[in-house]
């Protein structure tokens, strides 16, 4: 085992923090300020014991179970955090106190004392506001006192302060405010998801007027009715103390978000149909269960199957106790024919003729996969509201803002992309003390910063080759918080940008990935960092930059930082297709020599999953087993390599649009340059090079090994889509429009229509519960290559896998035969 004075060293350097101590978990222990290096040089390799396959697959518990969560306490000087606990599934809090510089943990019977993800703070920023076990609770900055203001069974969200002070929060389709001094609850509006009650009506048919007409009994039933319900009128109209602020949206519909405004008298309510989602086909069985019966799983809906759906919105004034629709015919290209190339195309291999003609588009608010907050936003006075919405063709997307009238709107910027509007960067809002806008757009081709006054011109506060993200603006206005690659495409650090001059200045130097969260008091960043060598810990620094950063967590592992593990280059690997390289990962072998020759090496090519998923950056990686995997194979000779080819994130949008209604061609073109790159660079021979990747690298092997098969010798397909028809729609229909718009794309895209190129042996590694990928698109694929009478495929079943592996033994199995697959075959 390496002594404690040379692992301190490696992490030191790693780190690029100067810590000199580690802890196997998480411990009250003093804090250490740091003063980071300038410069990130290549990671190091560290630990001296070689890392096994039945050690990299293990639960990885045995690495240290790092920080999760962490958010700052309305103190400012207390940090919060969930740390796993060791060989369980339940996470337990700590807390870090900056005083006395302290990491704690925090006993069962106080965690109602403890806020989480869901507070809000106070507009004077004295306590939090936030639930817990479905109830209110406040605790005091200054006194720390804890106070219950709700009790009850039904869950309750937390909304919002009013500016009259009062707390609204929701339960179910009713908002209540709050007084959190007295405690004194009101309900302010009730919405309905029923058609509006009619009252006493009259009788309609010809039966029903002769019945009242002919029968006295009839007769008095109907005065009786009409008499209770005029006197119900006259109490309500005589009385204030009388609930007034029922809505109904209609029989059938479903709440897609709904906005209170900061006044309380106003509520913006996007709803639509409730349609079935699921037919009675959309079923996943599965085998293994404690009662030993096969149990039917509901699974989501296939994007061939997928019908457009529009939202409607609704403007509420409460005051006035009136509702209104929102028209969105103002908005440019509201009614385009966005599709109609495609389109045509499609019509023209088929023998027809399309003809474009114009018909309103489907409209919906945005859903944003990495920004969760509401996509209806109100100004801090509550006069102006902006909604982010999008075509359900994926084309454009709005931001607009409701006119006075409370029934129409007016575009305050309009993005348009040929290919798809990314589902990233689309975090908005109101500067606090104006009217002014600001929100990220990929307009440039990268995804910047911008200011929009409602009456006037857009200004671009960022401008480069480099994305934006995550931002966060100071109370006075005076500055945007945000994340971004300037320095590097896969370096992450924290910059704020003068809202008036446009100065922005780098806040961080960490050299890796580095999340942010700003205090309650912004007057300093509670970082969350990482490197490729070492998983994630908290530190916290200035809010205004320096040198000075002070790590608070210390979770990694000894038995992880003694393992021998080689760490990878980042390389810019040329493009045959594109002026911009091609960023991977390459782990060279433990015996490599610069300069050696010969073409001796064999290589394996990863392809990370998701498509828009950046694995080529200097932070801890996700995929932290095959990071050690391809340790253990550089250590046996193999160069490895893991591309970032194009369709992957924190490249801009036309790297992320290249594979635009061509799935698996530009991905692949950008695997032949990395397997050029290895045979001149790192001495491969070009006839030992094998391919493996999950998910999205699941397909690309597919698609490599079908389209291209003398590329690799071997390949292993790990719960791959097989046929985009079966997959869902919010990922799908981006990329290739919808089956029965564009199936000239779903046939260009999916493997299965390419498997009869398959020459080379390949591994099909297939979780049989995947919700994600389905099983039935393996054993789809295999009936066709039975078909095709192929002889040099194999599939292995994971019976109680999904698709996220979970269990040791599967992992560890699925890697045997990779590694058995690269061995037997690359020679």
């Amino acid at each position: 085992m390496l002594k404690q004075s040379i692992l301190a060293v490696a992490i030191s350097t790693l780190m690029l923090t100067g810590c000199q101590s580690t802890s196997q978990s998480t411990n009250s222990k003093n804090f250490e300020s740091t003063t980071p290096t300038s410069i990130v040089q290549t990671p190091l390799d560290f630990g001296g014991e070689n890392i096994t396959l039945e050690q990299a697959m293990a639960d990885p518990d045995w690495l240290g179970r790092q920080p999760e969560s962490a958010l700052w306490g309305a103190d400012s000087n207390s940090i919060v955090f969930k740390q796993k606990r060791e060989g369980s599934v339940v996470r337990d809090l700590y807390t870090v106190t900056l005083s006395d510089n302290m990491v704690s943990s925090i006993p069962l019977s106080k965690l109602h004392t403890v806020v989480n993800s869901d507070a809000i703070s106070s507009p004077d920023g004295q306590f939090q506001v936030y639930t817990f076990e479905g109830n209110i609770f406040t605790k005091n900055g200054i006194t720390a006192e804890v106070r219950q203001l709700t009790f009850g069974s039904e869950n309750v969200r937390v909304d919002q302060f009013l500016t009259n002070g009062l707390l609204a929060y929701s339960k179910g389709t009713s908002f209540f405010t709050l007084d959190v001094n007295t405690g004194i609850s009101k309900e302010l509006v009730n919405l309905h998801l029923v058609d509006a009650p009619k009252g006493v009506q009259e009788p309609q048919t010809l039966l029903s007027k002769n019945q009242l007409r002919l029968i006295k009994y009839i007769q008095v039933q109907h005065k009786n009715a009409k008499d209770r319900e005029a006197y119900k009128n006259e109490v309500a109209a005589q009385n204030d103390f009388h609930f007034k602020n029922d809505f109904y949206l209609g029989k059938g519909k479903e709440l897609v978000a709904v906005s209170l405004s900061p006044s309380g008298k106003a509520l913006v309510v996007a709803f639509k149909d409730k349609k079935a989602e699921r037919s009675e086909h959309d079923i996943m069985p599965h085998y293994v269960n404690s009662d030993g019966n096969i149990h039917p799983k509901a699974v989501r809906q296939r994007v061939a199957e997928s019908t457009p759906q529009n939202t409607d919105f609704m403007f509420i004034d409460l005051e006035a106790g009136e509702q209104k629709s929102i028209d969105l015919s103002s908005m440019p290209g509201f009614d385009e024919d966005v599709l109609a190339a495609v389109k045509a195309e499609n019509a023209k291999a088929k023998g027809e003729k399309y003809e474009s003609k114009k018909a309103p588009r489907s409209i919906n608010l945005i859903e944003d996969w990495a920004w969760r907050e509401g996509v209806i936003q109100w100004s801090s006075d509550g006069s102006k509201v902006a909604m982010m919405l999008e075509a359900w063709d994926n084309k454009d997307r709005w931001l607009v803002t409701l006119n006075a009238d409370g029934k129409s709107v007016t575009t305050q910027h309009r993005l348009h992309d040929d290919a798809w509007v990314n589902y990233n960067f689309n975090q908005f809002g109101w500067l606090h003390n104006s009217s002014t806008l600001y929100y990220l757009s990929e307009e440039t081709g990268y995804s910047q910063l911008y200011l929009k006054p409602v009456n006037s011109k857009a200004k671009r506060l960022t401008d480069g080759k480099f994305e934006v993200s995550d931002l966060t603006v100071t109370k006075d206005d005076q500055y945007i918080y945000f994340k971004s690659n300037q320095k590097h495409p896969g370096i992450y650090e924290v910059y704020r940008v003068n809202t008036v001059t446009g100065d922005v200045n780098q806040l961080t130097d960490l050299n890796g990935m580095t999340d942010y969260k700003l205090s309650p008091d912004e007057q300093n960043l509670l970082l969350t960092h990482s490197t490729i060598m070492l998983p994630t810990e908290l530190y916290v620094t200035s809010a205004k930059g320096g040198d000075k950063v002070t790590r608070l967590t210390y979770t990694v592992s000894d038995d992880f930082l003694n393992k021998k593990l080689i760490a990878p280059k980042i390389v810019a690997v040329k493009s045959s297709h594109t002026d911009a390289p091609i960023y991977a990962k390459v782990y060279y072998p433990a015996d490599y020599k610069e300069g050696e020759s010969g073409k001796t090496r064999k290589a394996v090519i990863f392809n990370h999953g998701a498509g828009y998923l950046q694995n080529s950056h200097f932070g801890w990686s996700g995929y932290f087993r095959e990071f050690m995997f391809h340790s253990l194979l550089a250590q046996e000779g193999y160069v490895v390599m893991d591309m970032d080819y194009r369709a992957s994130k924190g490249y801009g949008r036309d790297w992320r649009t290249a594979i635009y209604r061509q799935m698996g061609t530009p991905e692949i073109q950008d695997l032949a340059d990395g397997v050029t790159w290895m045979a001149e660079n790192a001495n491969v021979n070009v006839n030992s090079v094998g391919t493996y990747g999950g998910s999205y690298g699941g397909f690309m092997t597919f698609m490599a090994l079908f389209t291209q098969p003398d590329l690799f010798q071997a390949g292993a397909a790990l719960r791959p889509v097989a046929d985009w028809n079966y997959y869902n729609h919010g990922y799908t229909s981006n990329i290739l429009n919808l089956p029965d718009v564009d199936p000239i794309a779903y046939e260009r895209s999916s493997p299965i229509f390419h498997a009869e190129g398959l020459k080379k042996p390949l591994l099909i590694n297939a979780p049989m519960v995947d919700d994600n990928v389905f099983f039935q698109g393996v054993v789809r694929l295999v009936q066709r290559l039975i078909e095709l009478e192929k002889t040099d495929f194999e599939t292995a079943i994971f019976p109680v896998e999904p698709h996220g592996f979970v269990q040791p033994s599967s992992w560890l199995d699925e890697y045997r035969r990779i590694h058995k697959l690269f061995e037997e075959n690359l020679k």
